[in-house]
């Protein structure tokens, strides 16, 4: 009886020594301020990208879209299926190809479909945007696209130097979320596009573990702010912000996320 207590002991002590790992819906581009219109590459990754971590399979998006200067374009149908290799394991992702034409912003919106996440017994669907400008010239950066869980950015997702502030406003079906919890983190490892893979080499090491998934919360506005303090792409996500919070009959973690992009100056 005595063993079975230690044993019961020690494998609660290990549940709560492993970090808990953030989900993050990615999607990743290398450059997001290009300087002229180009053909670019686009992955969809559902994944822990400060630790390269465990990627999870995703199913088929319901939505994938683009809004530039007010209009969208359906890009459901351009998406290929591809296995992304995180330094843990292989996932089902999804890749393609934009053509960015002309001068402005183009913001990308991905609805993906509920991921079951077993451990806790939810269903997490994590909203996201990200935002690729053409020559400086600025359009849709700040458009509230309608989504049913946004984050409406306050400053250029693009054009942000290390050391400036990321400010946005989480809203749910448009209107502003108290006090969500969001949390943070930076894509840590160099995603090799043409492997499909996480390099295995990290821009940085975290001191601790409340350092790999950063938490910040928003104010009664619905407000939030965060000082970059390196460049590179960093995620934000603020979890249960959407109104759905059920689906097939368990929790549903209704997420929005949007992802930008900070640069040294030189």
């Amino acid at each position: 009886m005595k063993k079975a207590v230690v044993l019961s002991a020690a494998v609660t002590a290990l549940a709560f020594a492993v970090p808990a790992l953030a989900h993050f819906q990615m999607i990743y581009t290398p450059e997001s301020a290009l300087v002229k219109g180009a053909e670019i590459p686009l992955r969809l990754v559902f994944t822990h990208p400060f630790e390269a971590g465990h990627t999870m399979d995703m199913g088929r998006p319901e939505q994938f879209f683009a809004v530039r200067k007010g209009k969208k374009e359906d890009l459901l149908k351009g998406l290929k299926p591809i296995t992304w290799t995180s330094l843990t394991n292989s996932g089902a992702a999804y890749e393609a190809s934009y053509k960015v034409r002309g001068m402005g912003d183009n913001v990308f919106c991905l609805v993906p479909s509920p991921y079951y996440e077993q451990e806790e017994d939810i269903y997490i669907q994590q909203i996201t945007k990200m935002v690729v400008n053409a020559a400086g010239f600025p359009t849709d950066w700040d458009a509230e696209i309608g989504l049913p869980a946004e984050i409406v950015p306050l400053d250029k997702p693009y054009a942000l130097w290390t050391g400036n502030v990321f400010r946005g406003i989480v809203k749910s079906n448009g209107q502003p979320v108290p006090y969500a919890e969001i949390e943070v983190e930076y894509l840590n490892h160099e995603p090799d596009m043409k492997k499909n893979a996480f390099a295995r080499k990290a821009h940085a090491e975290a001191p601790q573990d409340a350092f790999v998934t950063l938490g910040i919360k928003a104010n009664a506005a619905g407000e939030f702010s965060f000082g970059i303090p390196r460049a590179g792409w960093w995620g934000f996500c603020a979890l249960g912000a959407g109104p759905d919070k059920k689906f097939k009959d368990k929790e549903l973690s209704q997420d929005a996320v949007i992802w930008v992009q900070a640069r040294d100056m030189k």
